[in-house]
């Protein structure tokens, strides 16, 4: 599937993703894409971010592919069933905070446990870091084996963020055409 095919829905993680940051440059060069904007980005809320994602896929006509950050992985797990029968073709995860394990996810995101364990009922990427302070790479590896998804391991990447030196992020990219590619 082509990128100008289908509606790009970028889902942010906590706090938004923020001038510079990957997601942002992304959704400014797609078209096709658009920014989910949720309610609280600061103390979030699952059953909102859950319900705002839904309602987002639902005003489409097109198909769909998300592309969640951070927090907004956990969002899709979470919604994804409530999106079996719906026009999303595909997911690209990246960098999965492991809201049960990890004592360096922040207090906000806690209320996004505990984390699906369900296939995704769409084809799916899961992207992650060797050295992201919020999940380790096992268990990345364990929930991408339980989604479905295909699994990326990124190098020592951090939280794929700005913070982490990933503005534009290329490789990203790639890895997401290959994702289009295969839908």
């Amino acid at each position: 599937m082509k990128i100008s095919e289908a509606d790009i829905l970028v889902l942010p993680g906590l706090g938004n993703s923020g001038p510079g940051h990957w997601q942002q440059r992304w959704a400014e060069r797609m078209n096709t894409a658009a920014i989910v904007e949720q309610a609280d980005w600061d103390e979030p809320d699952l059953d909102d971010w859950v319900l705002t994602i839904e309602q987002a896929v639902r005003l489409t006509d097109r198909p769909v592919v998300l592309v969640a950050h951070s927090l907004a992985v956990l969002a899709v797990a979470h919604v994804a069933p409530r999106l079996a029968h719906s026009n999303v073709r595909g997911a690209f995860l990246v960098s999965l905070p492991d809201v049960e394990q990890s004592q360096a996810v922040p207090e906000e995101a806690l209320g996004f446990g505990p984390i699906p364990r369900d296939p995704l009922p769409f084809p799916s990427m899961l992207v992650a870091s060797a050295n992201d302070p919020l999940c380790s790479v096992d268990r990345a590896v364990e929930f991408a084996t339980c989604w479905g998804s295909d699994f990326h391991q990124a190098g020592d990447a951090g939280h794929i963020n700005v913070a982490s030196g990933h503005g534009p992020w290329p490789e990203g990219l790639l890895m997401f055409t290959r994702l289009m590619q295969r839908l």
